[in-house]
C-alpha cells in the first residue's frame, strides 16, 4: 500500500515537473561509462557534481526519473555515487553509431529541480570482425586480364571507432595482390587484384584467406576463405596419344568387327574438353574410308564395308578430334590398317601363247605355249605351283615368276594320236589351298614321215590272153598311215630292164591305181612280163615305195574245167591242176591250189 502511494507520488511529482519545467533551474552533466560495466561500478558522483550534501538527497526525495535508461544507472543514497545497476550492451542501444549516449533525468524536491545526465557510453573492442559466410566462390576466367579487378565482401564488427575494420590482411600467392581502401573511419573495403596470368590447366582452383584486423588494443581479426575457381577458356588443342596408330585386320574381318580406337586429350574442361571424332573426308579417299565407321565419342574404328587385300592391301586414314568449344579447336592423326590377306583367290591358268599345232616328231623343248598363272592373294596364299596332272609328252617349264612354258618332253607320233588334252593343275600354298584346272589341247600335225605301204612286195597277175585293149588287168593300191598331201599318193610304172619297155603295154592310172592294157595279148607271142608300180605320197619331200608286178597270160585251149566243182559252181572258176584260176571278165586272179579233198 505505501509503495502503491509512493509510486503516485512520483507520478504526481513527474507531471508537476514536467508542468512547471520551463519556471525551473535545471542543470546538465555529462559522464563517461565503459560498456558492459558490472554492477555498481562508479558512473560519477552526483552530491559532488551537484552541490549537493548526503542529507539532502534524502531529505529532498532524490530519485531518477522513470524512462528507458533507468533500468541502467542507479544513486547510492548514503554515498551519493551513480552508478551501474544493469550491465550496458552498447551494441545492443547504440548498434554502429560512433556515439552512444544515454540521457537520465533527476528530480529533487523543495524547491523542485531538475537535472539531467547524460552517460556516454564508451565501446570496447569486445566483438572480432566477422563474415557473412566463412567461404567465398569467386569464379575468374583463366583469360583476364593482369591488373582486372574482384571486389569482396566487407566484414562486419559490432564495435565501432578505432575498435572497427581498420584493414584486410591477404594470404601469400602468386597470382593475386589485395588493395585496401578507406571511405573513412568506417568504411574499409578490399579488391582482389590480378598480378599473373592464370592457367586453369595447372591450377584451376586457387584457395585464399582474406583476414580482416580491427584497430583495437590488442587487434581482433577475422577470417574468410576464398575459393578462386578458375573458369576454362578453350585454350588447348585436343592431343592424340600418337601421330601414327597403325593396325591390322583380316580381310574377311566381318561388318563391326573393331580395328582399332584412337585416344585424344584436351587438357580444358566442359564442352572445351568434350571430344568428336570423325574422319576427314576432303582428305581421305572416300572409297577407302567407306569400308570403316569411328564412333565419334569412343574413337573406336571399326568395319563398316567389304574389305579386300588384292584391290588395296594398305588404307590410310585421317583422323580429326575436335573439342566442342564455342570457337572449336582441332588436332588430327592418321590411321594405317594393313588388310590382311586370306586365302579367298582360287589360282588362274591363262594361256597367254598356244602354238595349236605341233609338228611330230618335234624334239624335246619345242614350244608349245606360253602359261601365266595368277593368284590375288599374297604370300603363301598367293604361291602357286603348277603341274600336269597325267602323264604326257609335255612339261612345263618355269621360265619367270608365274611364266611357264609348255614344252615337248618325249616322242610325238601323229599316227599313234594325233591329240592330246594336256590338264594343267595350279594349287596355291594356302591352309586349305585352293586349286583350278585348265585344259589346253594340242594337236599333233602330221610330218611324212611314212612312205605309201602295198599290201604285198610282189603282185603276181593272171590275164587270159587275147583281152580287149584297155581292159583293167589289175588295180594296185597302196596305204600310207599319214594324213593330208603326205597320204595322197599317185601311181607310175618303172620300167624293167627284163621285160624291156611296158609302157607300151600297158598303162596305170596315177589316181586310182588301174592298169590298162594297151595291146591285145596272144598267149604265145608274149606268155608273162614283169614291171614295178611305185606309189608315191604328195608329201614335201615325197616318199615311195615299189610293187613288183607279175603278169602271166593263159591260154584259152589250155585252160580245162577240172575244178568246177571245187569252185563251187562258180562260173569262170577253173582247175589248171596247179592252181585255181579264177576269170573275172577278162581280167584273172589266182588262188593256191587247195588239195583238200
Amino acid at each position: 500500500m505505501a509503495n502503491s502511494l509512493k509510486e503516485r507520488n512520483i507520478l504526481w511529482i513527474l507531471v508537476t515537473v514536467f508542468y512547471f519545467l520551463p519556471n525551473m533551474s535545471s542543470g546538465q552533466i555529462v559522464y563517461s561509462v565503459l560498456e558492459e560495466a558490472s554492477p555498481e561500478t562508479t558512473v560519477g558522483n552526483i552530491v559532488k557534481d551537484l552541490n549537493l550534501n548526503l542529507q539532502e538527497l534524502e531529505n529532498r526525495g532524490f530519485q531518477i526519473a522513470s524512462g528507458p535508461n533507468k533500468r541502467y544507472f542507479d544513486v547510492n543514497m548514503k554515498t551519493g555515487i551513480l552508478q551501474i545497476k544493469d550491465k550496458v550492451e552498447r551494441e545492443e542501444l547504440c548498434g554502429r553509431s560512433l556515439r552512444c549516449t544515454l540521457e537520465l533525468e533527476a528530480i529533487v524536491n523543495m524547491p523542485l529541480n531538475m537535472y539531467r545526465f547524460e552517460v556516454n557510453v564508451l565501446d570496447i573492442n569486445d566483438n572480432s570482425p566477422t563474415f557473412h559466410s566463412s567461404s567465398l566462390q569467386l569464379n575468374v576466367s583463366e583469360a583476364a586480364f593482369i591488373g582486372e579487378r574482384y571486389a569482396l565482401p566487407n566484414a562486419f564488427d559490432a564495435d565501432v571507432g578505432s575498435n572497427s575494420v581498420k584493414s584486410y590482411k591477404l594470404s601469400p600467392n602468386e597470382h593475386f595482390s589485395l588493395d585496401v581502401q578507406s571511405g573513412g573511419e568506417q568504411s574499409v573495403s578490399a579488391e582482389l587484384v590480378l598480378q599473373k596470368a592464370l592457367d586453369r590447366e595447372k591450377q584451376p582452383v586457387i584457395q585464399l584467406t582474406l583476414t580482416a584486423v580491427d584497430g583495437g588494443k590488442p587487434p581482433r581479426s577475422g577470417e574468410i576463405n576464398i575459393i578462386v575457381n578458375i573458369i576454362d577458356v578453350n585454350d588447348n588443342i585436343p592431343v592424340f596419344t600418337k601421330s601414327l596408330y597403325k593396325a591390322r585386320i583380316p580381310e574377311n574381318a566381318s561388318t563391326g568387327t573393331s580395328v582399332i580406337t584412337v585416344n585424344a586429350r584436351d587438357a580444358d574442361v566442359g564442352l572445351n574438353g568434350e571430344i568428336a571424332y570423325s574422319f576427314i573426308k576432303h582428305v581421305n579417299n572416300d572409297r577407302n574410308i567407306e569400308s570403316f565407321a569411328i564412333n565419334k565419342i569412343s574413337g573406336e574404328i571399326t568395319v563398316h564395308g567389304k574389305l579386300d587385300h588384292e584391290s588395296n592391301n594398305a588404307i590410310e586414314i585421317r583422323v580429326q578430334a575436335r573439342d566442342k568449344g564455342s570457337t572449336p579447336r582441332v588436332a588430327h592423326c592418321k590411321v594405317l590398317v594393313e588388310i590382311l590377306d586370306v586365302n579367298d583367290n582360287i589360282p588362274e591358268i591363262s594361256v597367254t601363247s598356244l602354238v595349236n599345232v605341233v609338228k611330230e616328231g618335234s624334239p624335246k623343248g619345242t614350244m608349245v605355249g606360253l602359261i601365266t598363272v595368277k593368284d590375288d592373294d599374297s604370300g603363301e596364299n598367293g604361291s602357286v605351283k603348277l603341274k600336269i596332272t597325267e602323264p604326257l609328252p609335255f612339261l612345263l617349264q618355269n621360265t619367270y615368276k608365274n611364266k611357264y612354258s609348255l614344252v615337248v618332253d618325249g616322242p610325238l607320233d601323229r599316227e599313234s594320236q594325233s591329240e592330246y588334252n594336256v590338264t594343267i593343275t595350279a594349287t596355291d600354298e594356302g591352309t586349305p589351298p585352293l586349286s583350278s584346272t585348265s585344259v589346253i589341247t594340242v594337236h599333233v600335225s602330221d610330218v611324212n614321215d611314212n612312205a605309201p605301204r602295198f599290201p604285198e612286195p610282189v603282185i603276181n597277175v593272171y590275164v587270159k590272153e587275147n583281152s580287149q585293149i584297155g581292159a583293167v588287168i589289175h588295180t594296185v593300191s597302196a596305204f600310207d598311215p599319214d594324213v593330208g598331201d603326205n597320204a595322197r599318193i599317185t601311181y607310175s610304172l618303172l620300167e624293167s630292164s627284163k621285160s624291156g619297155p611296158v609302157t607300151s603295154m600297158i598303162n596305170i592310172n596315177s589316181d586310182s591305181g588301174d592298169i590298162n592294157s594297151l595291146q591285145s595279148f596272144n598267149y604265145e607271142d608274149t606268155k608273162t612280163f614283169e614291171f614295178k608300180v611305185q606309189a608315191t605320197d604328195s608329201g614335201v619331200p615325197p616318199l615311195s615305195s615299189n610293187v613288183t608286178v607279175n603278169v602271166f597270160f593263159l591260154s584259152l585251149i589250155s585252160l580245162i574245167p577240172v575244178a568246177l566243182l571245187r569252185c563251187n559252181g562258180s562260173p569262170g572258176c577253173f582247175d589248171s591242176g596247179l592252181q585255181v584260176i579264177c576269170i573275172v571278165g577278162s581280167g584273172v586272179s589266182h588262188l593256191p591250189l587247195d588239195n583238200t579233198p
